[in-house]
């Protein structure tokens, strides 16, 4: 696809859209609100945040009540389209916005919290960690932080972050695992370790995503720095494992594995962060890789659905550990390859959003540098 379609795509998508769960405040609707509001900050496009704006005030009421929304049910990955609101309430001064976001920022306030600190991803997951809840929750107490002037609350993410990051490593693949189980109950975890026990692309897709995001935000300092090593390391791994046309896999470390296929979602999200790492100048952070995944995705992953409607292909809906709906998910890499695929999942779609944005701040970048020689 070219330049301009992709963007048309994207416009037509979110023109389209309706809200993922009926319209209950959920994470899906935060990913594309992280997509529209990447759009509008490279391009100053009014578009997208006219797509935004619509669709975040189709959910927050006048007094600043989230739809569905129930803080007692402890769910981190509410945390996330909380971004938009700290987003909006510091653009507009709608006290609306600040209300919700103080709604969020109390629900972290109780959140269980596993003895080493970070918090439970959710309470019916009681004693877990798990990848994607660092990318709901870190980044939004950090900005929220800054909006609400509690700076101690960007020293608490970031602790949260290294301390979550020493909980799921895996030293001898360089990457992280999805979940960790303090309790050593789950039967997905280790009993020495609490690991569960694949690599799944995604997981780390919003792990990466989530570090460079703070890294961005930190203000400078020794665990700035250490966040920042630890990134450029994950990268360099990240860098090793690609196909033959720049993606990355579902099960990402095993090439090999009968049915594993390069999926949508997690490309798209290291190439929103190798392209976002490159421009704050992240050693091992190429932005070439970065838009060579996105640049595959269009090429290999952009497809036409029954009706003739361009979609994005092979994103993987949903992935998690436990008990869900009936069936138990051990976490192995037979059980990633189980899950359904979707076309045009939001969890894919919205990262390609910012990966597109981020290249678009590059080709920017690169054209005032070239204007400045001549």
């Amino acid at each position: 696809m070219t330049t301009m379609s992709l963007t048309d795509y994207f416009d037509a998508y979110a023109r389209d859209y309706s809200h993922y769960k009926g319209g209950s405040w959920c994470y899906e609707d935060g990913c594309l609100y992280r997509g529209l509001i990447s759009l509008f900050e490279a391009t100053g496009e009014d578009r997208w945040y006219r797509h935004l704006k619509r669709l975040i005030d189709g959910q927050v009421d006048a007094q600043g009540d989230l739809a569905g929304y129930t803080i007692t049910e402890y769910n981190i990955d509410n945390v996330l389209p909380g971004r938009a609101l700290v987003y909006l309430a510091a653009r507009t001064g709608d006290v609306r916005y600040r209300k919700a976001a103080d709604l969020l920022a109390k629900q972290l306030h109780t959140h269980p919290r596993v003895d080493a600190g970070p918090h439970w991803h959710k309470l019916r997951y009681p004693h877990q960690v798990w990848l994607d809840g660092l990318y709901m929750a870190l980044p939004f107490k950090l900005e929220y932080g800054a909006l609400a002037n509690k700076p101690e609350l960007g020293v608490q993410a970031l602790a949260e972050m290294l301390t979550a990051l020493n909980l799921t490593f895996d030293a001898p693949s360089g990457l992280y695992r999805h979940g960790y189980d303090e309790a050593r109950l789950q039967a997905w975890a280790d009993p020495k370790t609490g690991l569960s026990p694949a690599h799944w692309g995604r997981s780390i897709g919003w792990l990466a995503m989530a570090m460079v995001d703070m890294v961005e935000t930190l203000p400078a300092g020794p665990g700035r720095e250490d966040l920042t090593a630890r990134l450029s390391t994950l990268l360099t791994v990240l860098a090793s494992l690609r196909t033959t046309d720049g993606r990355w896999l579902q099960v990402i470390d095993q090439p090999a594995l009968q049915g594993n296929y390069a999926e949508s979602s997690a490309t798209a999200m290291f190439a929103y962060a190798f392209l976002k790492a490159a421009r704050l100048g992240i050693a091992g952070a190429s932005a070439r890789i970065g838009a060579d995944a996105a640049v595959s995705l269009a090429q290999h992953a952009m497809g036409q659905d029954a009706s003739g409607r361009t979609v994005l292909q092979k994103i993987c809906c949903v992935a998690g550990l436990g008990g869900f709906d009936g069936n138990y998910r051990d976490g192995t890499p037979a059980y990633y390859l189980s899950e359904t695929l979707r076309d045009d999942d939001i969890k894919g779609v919205g990262p390609l959003m910012m990966a597109h944005a981020e290249g678009e701040l590059a080709r920017r970048a690169a054209t005032t540098r070239t204007e400045a020689v001549a």
